[in-house]
């Protein structure tokens, strides 16, 4: 059961998180395209990712003491949370996701809206992304490839939560459009054509630190044998899906962001379709990366 709570406490703080950094990163790289539109949403919406995660975290460290103790009872004695805490990379990482959640929160709730508010936010959103690599696998590779590992799982975080929150923004973008208002739908078309480059280096990193990842999970011995592990078949879902988000993040990219700017109306059913299929990937995807977290890689068995 507790094993149970662990997979889902973390898939809450992955969307979270991707929210926490997607959200303001998109408000600096978008602003010129959506700061004339006024919007008021991802305030809000930052702020309550930043509370989710400040509750989820800490439960999700009794949860992962609970598992090493043996029992929820043993999770709450003082001398199990500080041997988390100060003897383990993964407590030390919640903890610190802890307290950049709450700053975030402080922020979104405090500072006044504009570029240095997102700026903060993004850079807590970092932190936030970065803490899940000690959190994972990557974190327990040992030699020499340790800190290749660590940082290719820092980048790979950060990457898939920038993607992921800025598909959280263009849904909502698209689900909460006001009917007929042609300068809402210049501002979607402008976002998404300034989101080129941003999604573009997302996905670059993505394949790029999974081919790494998975050379230290996977093996190239094992490559071809995927279907012989939990892990291995959830991972070539997650590949399944990644290759999906792909193929429709390209179309909105090439075919119905050109189409916006000349024919919303005829580009706006399929947009949002489209976005909202992409997101829903997404979110998949962070499920089928939480019940991994909790899967032995193919190269430790």
């Amino acid at each position: 059961m507790v094993e149970v709570w662990i997979i889902l406490l973390r898939g809450v703080q992955y969307v979270a998180g991707a929210v926490l950094l997607g959200m303001p990163a998109f408000m600096l790289y978008s602003a010129g395209a959506v700061g004339p539109l006024g919007l008021r949403w991802p305030r809000p919406a930052t702020a309550c990712a930043a509370a989710i995660l400040m509750l989820a975290a800490p439960a999700a460290l009794l949860a992962q003491t609970a598992m090493m103790a043996g029992s929820l009872s043993e999770a709450f004695k003082p001398d199990a949370l500080t041997f988390m805490v100060t003897g383990m990379g993964l407590g030390k990482a919640l903890v610190v996701r802890t307290l950049a959640a709450a700053l975030a929160l402080g922020a979104a709730l405090l500072l006044r809206s504009g570029n240095l508010m997102w700026s903060l936010l993004t850079l807590l959103g970092v932190v936030v992304s970065a803490s899940f690599a000690w959190t994972g696998h990557g974190a327990a590779t040992q030699g020499s490839g340790h800190m290749i590992h660590l940082a290719s799982d820092i980048v790979h975080a950060v990457a898939a939560s920038v993607w992921v929150g800025a598909l959280a923004a263009f849904a909502v973008l698209i689900v909460r459009r006001p009917s007929g208002d042609p300068a809402w739908d210049a501002g979607v078309a402008r976002s998404l054509t300034g989101f080129a480059g941003v999604g573009t280096a997302a996905v670059g990193a993505l394949v790029t630190t999974g081919l790494i990842n998975s050379a230290y999970l996977v093996g190239l011995s094992k490559a071809l044998s995927l279907g012989a592990s939990s892990y291995g078949v959830l991972l070539t879902i997650k590949l399944a899906l990644f290759g999906l988000m792909v193929c429709l993040a390209a179309a909105n990219r090439f075919r119905l962001a050109p189409l916006m700017a000349h024919d919303a109306g005829q580009a706006m059913p399929h947009l949002k379709k489209s976005l909202v299929v992409e997101f829903g990937l997404a979110l998949t995807i962070l499920a089928v990366v939480a019940v991994m977290g909790v899967q032995p890689p193919p190269a430790s068995l």
